[in-house]
């Protein structure tokens, strides 16, 4: 007689039974617990921080991952403080911005406890006008290496427009606060132009692996992203030394997925927060060798723009223990490019040092104001088309309907 599969989830996978293809998946590609066993997997709950004010024409962004040095948290971000908002692509001028990342600068910011943070000023400054970079500096992640400071960003040296076109370039200093001296050239430039990452190497995110720097990015082909071309994807370049030279992975893409990076050593190999973009998108992966990754959980609300604290980001020591906090940044009105953006903390169990049940919930509940916000409103225009098209489904489903009872 059939046995009914039992309530009580088996540890192993079954061997004296068929099981459907979603059941072995639960076992090959899964775990039995869900997600309360899944060490990859945690939800996010994010905290307003203290000592960043909020004035017109000022944007935060993109903040770096954080570091400790002396029991002080240090973060890295993109600036922006102009005199207007961003204007659009075609009305930017040298002191109006086309985007929110337009005309900004690195700053840096320092902390006691990660909830409330001192604003320092800027780490680097646009240099002049023609010279790498001169239009804005942004997108910051940080290296320690042998007792220096090495801060990689995107160098912007015309008005960014729908696309973007930019390489990544890196400043070095002997303090974490600065001033850090730009390099003034190209670590890691675009490809060919018929390559994934033809346009922007974009979100440097560098990491000390198999003691070389693993120098992990988003790429874009630009304009022509979408239809046939790739929309968001991940490489690395690595490099024996800081200010290189790098040499791109011949894997790239390493992630099919992700609008922005966000890695951290994990056991043997690197674990990565893919959120946004892409097929995998919202997705916690792991690649044992740092190239090959693979899905381990799916996650719901992760942070935008992660800048996670990795205390051992340059370890090296193939035992990554994982993180537990970070930084992001949120847009408040909901909108993006050309919205003012925000830093907030984010914090998480994706750590083994740790237990926190609560961030192994799933199956989350949300009030009004996530449903309703302003981007998912639905235009009056559209309303009426949806009305339009319910109107022919429902017309196109009574005349089938007619047909059948015709026939029978």
């Amino acid at each position: 007689m059939h046995q009914p599969f039992p309530a009580k989830l088996p540890i192993e996978k079954p061997s004296d039974r068929e099981l459907s293809a979603a059941m072995a998946r639960l076992y090959d590609e899964w775990n039995p617990h869900e997600d309360r066993g899944n060490e990859f997997f945690s939800n996010f709950k994010f905290s307003r921080l203290e000592g960043f004010s909020r004035e017109p024409n000022v944007s935060r962004r993109d903040p770096s991952k954080v570091i400790r040095i002396d029991g002080t948290y240090y973060v890295y971000y993109t600036c922006r403080r102009t005199e207007g908002p961003p204007s659009g692509y075609d009305n930017a001028t040298d002191t109006i911005p086309s985007v929110d990342w337009d005309l900004a600068d690195i700053w840096v910011a320092s902390s006691e406890d990660g909830f409330t943070w001192n604003e320092l000023g800027p780490a680097t400054t646009r240099p002049p006008k023609g010279e790498l970079g001169w239009r804005s500096n942004c997108t910051p992640d940080i290296l320690i290496w042998k007792g220096r400071y090495y801060l990689y960003y995107q160098a912007y040296s015309q008005v960014i427009q729908f696309g973007d076109t930019c390489p990544v370039t890196v400043a070095e200093s002997d303090t974490p606060e600065g001033p850090f001296k730009a390099l003034g050239r190209p670590v890691v430039e675009q490809g060919t132009p018929e390559d994934w990452d033809s346009r922007c190497i974009h979100d440097p995110f560098p990491l000390i692996y198999k003691g070389k720097v693993y120098l992990y990015y988003k790429g874009s082909p630009g304009r022509d992203r979408g239809g046939e071309n790739i929309i968001r994807a991940q490489g690395v370049a690595i490099a024996d030394d800081p200010k290189g030279p790098f040499e791109k992975s011949r894997l790239n893409p390493v992630l099919n997925s992700g609008h922005e990076t966000c890695l951290w050593p994990y056991r043997e190999g690197i674990a990565a927060l893919v959120s946004l973009d892409g097929p995998e998108k919202n997705t916690i992966q792991f690649a044992p060798d740092g190239l090959n990754f693979e899905m381990k959980a799916l996650t719901q609300v992760p942070p935008i723009a992660p800048g996670p604290f990795v205390p051992d980001a340059f370890a090296d020591n193939g035992d990554g223990r994982g993180i537990t906090w970070g930084l992001c940044h949120i847009n408040p009105d909901g909108g993006g490019a050309m919205s003012e953006s925000v830093l907030a903390r984010f914090d998480c169990d994706l750590s083994r040092d740790v237990d926190r049940p609560l961030f192994k919930r799933n199956n989350l509940r949300f009030n009004e104001d996530t449903y309703f916000q302003r981007v998912l409103e639905l235009p009056g225009d559209f309303k009426q088309r949806i009305v339009r098209e319910s109107d022919q489904v429902d017309s196109n489903t009574i005349t089938h309907q007619s047909s059948i009872r015709k026939d029978l």
